[in-house]
């Protein structure tokens, strides 16, 4: 059994090249990530769009801590996270999922209401509380505020920790992933649209993070579900058209030229994205009057700048990836070592004609959905891997391709597409954050 007492202890599952089982398996280890690395790192918890008028609220987790989103004012950075806990008592104060509460919020075990930014509104028999010290104790104070809070282009993050890192220095130049995804708007604005999927993953949250840069796994493991999709079609009869599915499907069955080609920009602090000069999402049919509306909005130039940026998957430490040019952003949520929910939402660009959101919620229909063909190959492998881990013939997973011992990250650097280089990014990371407040040996 490992101890993580000390911050040698947690580099020593992380060398140059390799990293240790236990990162995926020990459930010690697993909770000293929520303690630490997602409380010294800034986390999505959700968008602007989600809670559009004063007192609505969305309730989510950062880590396994239970928060609530909650809109104060009208302000662009009027959006609060509170711990979803009351000071009494300790129930969760908002319903989950998304709410309106009001003007306050209530406590539905006691009554204690409190105002839209968690401070004591008022408690039921406050004269009880005469001559007891309550004005000295915790829930004096009502309900717990996060650490900080940013609202970027109405993405809202949260630190948990109250000191650490600021949102500028954490994420650097991979803003500008969200930037080109709102941009993709001819009014510079997004929509949560389309629901959200969520699907139960029985393994660790950072397989699905490493997946995410992974552009050897495709055309193996997708080849029976997107390689037979692309298959029925080529057999229809000629003059067939192609359908949307097929469009979205065929790339994932591209060769390992194509993936190698695509190119991966690696970011500081474990961010980065596959497909820097091409990418499974380059050649969809264009859309009827987008073209149009967009070179109206921003003119011809500005315009081709936005729509030739066509990444695939951006990464953004610890657990969010966004695929700007389909408008989709996963949040793979931590459970347990070995469980993981997956959350895929969609978005709508304000102004855009109504067929991108199609395809949009058809791409999350078809690839994210627990129903999805593709999304099964994934987290077979996923699954395989959890429960091939536990054996006791090998300690290490292999994070090699492509590595070079001078290989660093000082804000931008690209690589081939099928090089590790971001994986090995994403451990150096884990092991920065889980450190930040850990002693030394």
């Amino acid at each position: 059994m490992r101890t993580y007492a000390d911050a040698a202890s947690i580099r020593s599952l992380v060398r140059e090249t390799e990293v240790h089982k236990a990162l995926y398996i020990d459930q010690d280890l697993f909770e000293l990530e929520m303690a630490s690395l997602f409380a010294n790192t800034w986390v999505y918890v959700g968008h602007a769009s989600q809670v559009p008028q004063a007192g609505d609220c969305y309730t989510t987790t950062v880590g396994t801590e239970p928060v609530v989103m909650v809109r104060v004012d009208d302000s662009s950075q009027g959006i609060a996270v509170l711990y979803n806990r009351c000071p009494h008592k300790g129930v969760k104060v908002v319903s989950e999922g998304s709410s309106h509460v009001g003007k306050f919020m209530r406590c539905p075990y006691h009554a204690w209401t409190f105002k839209l930014d968690g401070r004591p509104l008022g408690i039921p028999l406050r004269k009880g509380y005469e001559n007891t010290g309550f004005e000295h104790t915790e829930a004096s104070h009502g309900m717990a505020a996060v650490g900080a809070v940013r609202v970027y282009r109405d993405f809202v993050f949260c630190r948990l920790a109250a000191e650490g890192e600021s949102f500028e220095d954490f994420f650097g130049e991979s803003l500008s992933t969200l930037d080109n995804m709102v941009d993709r708007s001819p009014e510079g604005k997004l929509e949560v649209a389309g629901g959200v999927l969520r699907y139960m993953h029985n393994c660790n949250w950072k397989m699905l993070v490493d997946n995410q840069t992974d552009t050897c796994h495709p055309m193996v493991a997708h080849e029976s579900s997107a390689g037979t999709a692309v298959q029925v079609w080529e057999n229809a009869p000629a003059g067939t058209p192609k359908p949307m599915a097929v469009e979205l499907f065929a790339p994932f069955v591209n060769s390992y030229d194509f993936f190698d080609g695509m190119g991966i920009r690696v970011w500081e602090n474990g961010h980065g994205h596959t497909g820097v000069s091409d990418s499974l999402h380059a050649a969809y049919t264009p859309v009827p009057g987008y073209h149009e509306a967009m070179e109206a909005a921003y003119g011809a130039e500005r315009t081709r700048q936005i729509l030739g940026d066509v990444r695939h998957n951006t990464v953004y430490f610890p657990n969010i990836m966004v695929k700007g040019p389909i408008q989709t952003l996963r949040l793979f949520k931590p459970i347990a070592a070995d469980r993981t929910l997956v959350e895929s939402w969609t978005f709508r660009l304000v102004g855009a004609p109504d067929l991108l959101l199609e395809r949009t919620c058809m791409y999350n229909r078809l690839v994210n959905a627990p129903t999805s063909v593709v999304g099964h190959d994934d987290l077979e492998m996923y699954e395989r891997a959890q429960q091939g881990l536990r054996s006791r013939g090998r300690d290490w997973i292999n994070v090699a391709r492509l590595y070079r011992p001078d290989e660093k990250v000082e804000g931008n650097a690209v690589t081939s597409g099928t090089n590790e280089w971001q994986m090995r990014n994403q451990f150096r990371a884990w092991v920065k954050y889980m450190t930040a407040s850990m002693p030394e040996a």
